[in-house]
C-alpha cells in the first residue's frame, strides 16, 4: 500500500491509516487520505495503465485498499465522456461533454465512494455503520455493506426517492426515515454512532469516500489524453465529488502526468439551498446553514456541507466560481439533454448543463472551451420529475401521421 497517513486539512495533524479514525481528533475536521508519490511514480505509468482492466480499481496505487482480497466489487466500470455536438451547437460550444455516471452499479456516482469506503471498511474490521442520506449514497452503500456482509444502517428525510428507500430495504438495510431534511437525518445518525459504537459513515466523517469519488478527475484525465478540459461543472450538495476530483488532478499533477494547469472548477447548486453559491458571492472561507432548503435535485439537498471549506478552497484555488440555477431550468435542460443528445440524465446533471448555459451567456465560459459537465446519476432513479405535456394520445387501432398528430408523437 502506498499510503502514508491521514492528514487533517487545518491543523496539518497526522493519523494511522491502519486504524479506523472519522474525524480530526483535534479540531474535527475531515481527514483526507495522503500517498507516498514518489513510490507511485515508479508503478502508476501511462504505460502500465494501458494494460490493466478498464475499471475503477486499475488505480490502485492511488486508492487505499492495502490487500486486493478486501475489495468489494460489484463490477465498476470507467464511465463514457460523451459528446454533446447537437445542444453544443444549440448553446453556442464547440467543445461540450458529459461525463454520465449513470452507468455506475447502481445508477449514480456514488458506487464510488461506496466501492472503496465498503472495502476499507472490510479491510479495518468494521461488522457495522450508520449514516444520513438524501437517497442514492444510502442505497449504494446498502447494497456494497450486503456483499461485504457489513450491516448498514440508514436514514433518509421521508421525501426521499421511493426508489432509493426500495434499494437500501431490498439490500437488507436497516432503512428509518425523518420527517425533515438531511441535517436531521445526521443529528439521529450522530446519536446512534456515539451510543453503539458504530462506524460513522456521514459525508466525510470517513476519510474514503473521496477516494472513490476521486477516480472521477482520473478517469477524466486518462480519457483526454491527459490534457484535462478547461471548465469542469459538478452539482454540488456535501461536495465529495468535487473535493475528490480536485485532490485526484492535484495527485496527477504531482505524478507529472498533466500539466499545471488544472481546470476551473464549478460548483452548481439549485436557488433554494445554494449555501456554497453564498459563500462563494462573499468570498468567504465557509457557508451558512440555509433554511428552508428545498429543491427538484433533491441529492444536492444539502443545506449545511461538512466539506464546505474544501469546495470553496477548490473552487478559489482552480479560478472557478459556484452558481445557482432553478428548478424550472433544470427541468428545462434535462429535457433538452433528452430530446436532443438521447440522454435521460438526472436532474442534479441537468443542472450543470443550466449553469453551463448561463456562464456562457455571462461570458465566463468562451465559446472555443472544452467544457465537461458531470452527470451524477440516470434519470430513471428520479422518474416522478418528468411531467409530460402535452397529455398522452390514446389510440385503438393505428396511427394516423399528419401534421398536427406528428407533434405528439413524442410522447406516445
Amino acid at each position: 500500500m502506498y499510503v502514508t497517513h491521514l492528514e487533517c486539512p487545518k491543523c496539518k495533524a497526522q493519523f494511522d491509516p491502519k486504524k479506523l479514525t472519522q474525524l480530526c481528533e483535534h479540531c474535527s475536521a475531515p481527514l483526507l487520505v495522503r500517498y507516498d508519490l514518489d513510490k507511485v511514480k515508479t508503478k502508476f505509468t501511462k504505460e502500465a495503465l494501458a494494460s490493466r482492466p478498464y475499471n475503477l480499481w486499475r488505480y490502485k496505487e492511488l486508492l487505499p485498499i492495502e490487500n486486493e482480497e478486501n475489495i468489494v466489487s460489484l463490477g465498476e466500470v470507467i464511465t463514457p465522456i460523451i459528446a454533446l455536438k447537437k445542444v453544443g451547437a444549440k448553446l453556442g460550444l464547440s467543445h461540450l461533454y458529459l461525463k454520465d455516471e449513470g452507468m455506475n452499479p447502481g445508477g449514480t456516482f456514488k458506487s464510488r465512494g461506496a466501492a472503496v469506503g465498503i472495502s476499507k471498511a472490510k479491510e479495518l474490521g468494521v461488522k457495522r455503520f450508520a449514516m444520513p442520506t438524501n437517497g442514492n449514497a444510502g442505497a449504494a452503500w446498502a447494497i456494497y455493506a450486503a456483499k461485504a456482509d457489513i450491516e448498514a444502517y440508514i436514514v433518509m428525510p421521508e421525501d426521499a426517492p421511493l426508489i432509493t428507500r426500495n434499494e437500501c430495504a431490498i439490500a437488507g438495510a436497516k432503512l428509518y426515515l425523518v420527517d425533515g431534511l438531511i441535517s436531521d437525518a445526521g443529528k439521529i445518525v450522530g446519536k446512534t454512532v456515539k451510543k453503539y459504537g458504530l462506524m460513522d459513515a456521514s459525508t466525510l466523517k470517513e476519510p474514503y469516500r473521496i477516494e472513490g469519488k476521486k477516480t472521477m478527475g482520473l478517469e477524466l484525465a486518462e480519457q483526454f489524453n491527459w490534457e484535462v478540459p478547461d471548465v469542469i461543472l459538478y452539482p454540488t450538495g456535501g461536495g465529495v465529488g468535487l473535493i475528490g476530483i480536485y485532490k485526484g488532478l492535484l495527485e496527477l499533477r504531482e505524478l507529472g502526468l498533466i500539466g499545471e494547469q488544472l481546470p476551473r472548477l464549478v460548483a452548481v447548486q439549485a436557488e433554494h439551498c445554494a449555501p456554497i453559491v453564498e459563500a462563494y458571492k462573499k468570498r468567504e472561507s465557509e457557508s451558512t446553514f440555509w433554511e428552508d432548503a428545498h429543491t427538484i435535485a433533491y441529492g444536492i439537498t444539502v443545506p449545511k456541507a461538512l466539506g464546505d471549506f474544501l469546495v470553496l478552497g477548490a473552487i478559489y484555488d482552480t479560478n472557478g466560481c459556484a452558481i445557482a440555477v432553478s428548478d424550472a431550468n433544470i427541468l428545462e435542460y434535462q429535457a433538452l439533454l433528452a430530446q436532443n443528445e438521447g440522454l435521460f440524465v438526472c436532474p442534479e446533471g441537468a443542472a450543470t448543463l443550466a449553469a453551463t448555459h448561463q456562464l456562457l451567456k455571462e461570458g465566463w465560459i468562451k465559446p472555443d472551451e472544452k467544457v465537461v459537465l458531470l452527470n451524477t446519476g440516470s434519470g430513471l432513479k428520479y422518474p416522478d420529475t418528468v411531467e409530460i405535456t402535452p397529455p398522452l394520445l390514446h389510440v385503438t387501432d393505428e396511427i394516423t401521421i399528419d401534421g398536427k398528430v406528428n407533434e405528439h408523437l413524442l410522447f406516445v
